[in-house]
This record gives structure tokens, sequence and C-alpha cells, in this order.
């Protein structure tokens, strides 16, 4: 069957479009830019309960470290793991007391993921928060506004395609549409990737400065840990 020349251009068009319009959706979505201030950032979707994730949040927080940029996290508890979104919340709990004791949280979960149940993940959270002087409480979100932002970020998640954690990008903040992104697939080439980027992003805005709260101590980090959209 043969198709007119108009009808073929009337496709282009359509094609065209719904790919701009893709593009400007992903431009849009703040996990596909670096913080205010960063040239280039490693955004991560992960599932606490995930071996994968427990493997590969090391090497991702030891390359960030290393070329000092910042790490973008997002919870994305898969539905056939049984513990991971109940984590999820009580990891979100210790970011509230501070974003170095969510990490460390996070850090401590990986570290014991092999002998932790649905039945005994109490027993791990007191015993982190026996170990860091940090009193637990009986319902980490008894509002239920910390499930709301795990399921958002779930949600951003699916807007993005993520099917599978870890999901991991190394970002810049190239100002065209979309941005510069790259899925990182091995790894172990995650610091050479972050490197290649930071060749091509442009340089950062310059941010207004911002005094430090009355009584905060500023701690030393080369690694940022910081949530955006649905944290």
């Amino acid at each position: 069957m043969r198709i007119s020349l108009n009808a073929r251009f009337r496709a282009a068009v359509i094609l065209l479009a719904a790919l701009a319009l893709s593009a400007c959706a992903l431009a849009a979505d703040a996990p596909l830019k670096p913080p205010p201030g960063a040239r280039v950032a490693v955004v991560v979707f992960e599932d606490l309960q995930c071996p994968e994730c427990a493997r590969a949040y090391p090497l991702v927080m030891d390359a960030a470290s290393a070329h000092k940029v910042p790490v973008v996290l997002h919870d994305f508890p898969l539905p056939r793991h049984n513990w991971s979104f109940e984590a999820a919340i009580w990891a979100r709990y210790f970011e509230s007391t501070s974003a170095a004791l969510g990490h460390d949280f996070r850090k401590f979960i990986y570290a014991n993921q092999a002998q932790i149940s649905r039945d005994n993940l109490p027993q791990w959270v007191r015993r982190f928060g026996d170990q860091n002087g940090s009193p637990v409480p009986p319902v980490a979100d008894p509002e239920g506004k910390l499930a709301e932002k795990v399921r958002a970020d779930f949600a951003l998640g699916q807007r993005l395609g993520v099917e599978h954690t870890p999901t991991i990008w190394v970002v810049s903040n190239d100002s065209s549409s979309p941005p510069l992104v790259e899925e990182v697939k091995d790894r172990e080439q995650l610091g050479q990737m972050i490197e290649s980027m930071l060749q091509k992003a442009p340089p950062a805005r310059a941010t207004p400065n911002v005094s430090p709260q009355k009584g905060s101590t500023p701690k030393k980090s080369s690694a940022k840990k910081i949530r955006k959209a649905g944290s």
C-alpha cells in the first residue's frame, strides 16, 4: 500500500513533536539535573532490599567523593521486596534528623541486608538507633508523610522509565534540552563517566551565599547526598 507524501510528512511531524515533548518532559524533571551550583551529579534510584544496590552503594559514594560531585538519591522499593518500603521510611526518618544519619542508616542496612527480614527489620532499626545514640519511636511515620515521599519517588522513577534497581545516571548542568545524561551500565566505569561529564559540562552558575543557621556546624563531606523532586 502506497502512502502519500503528505501523509508521510504529517507522520514525521507528529513523531518529531512527540520526541520534542518527551525531551521537554525529561528536561523538566529535577532528577535529570544536578542541584543548584553543581556542574555534574550522580542520580540513583535504589531499593534497600536489592543486593545489587548494596554492592553499588559504596562504589557510587566513593566515585562521587573522589570527583567531588553530589549524589541525588531516590527510593524505588520494588513490589516483590517485602521490607524495602518500610526500610525506606525508616531511612527518611533518620534523614529528618540529619542527612549524615540517613546515609549511615542506608549503609548499615546494606551491610546487614542478608540477615534482615520483614519480621526482624524493627530489631535492626533499634540496633542502629542504639549504636548511633538516636532514639527510635514505636512508629516512624504516624501521619504517613514519609510514606508519601517514598511513593512520590517511586512514581517519579516510573515516569522516567526506571525498571530495575539500581538505576544510575550521570547528569550535567547543560542548558540544552534534554540535558546531558548518561545511564551507567558498568559501575566500574562510573569514575571515568563522571570525569568525562565534568569535561563536557559548562561552568556552574554562582549561587548566593547562605549563612548557616545559628547553632549549626558545617560538616566536611566530599560527596553530598541530596534529595529532590518528591523528597
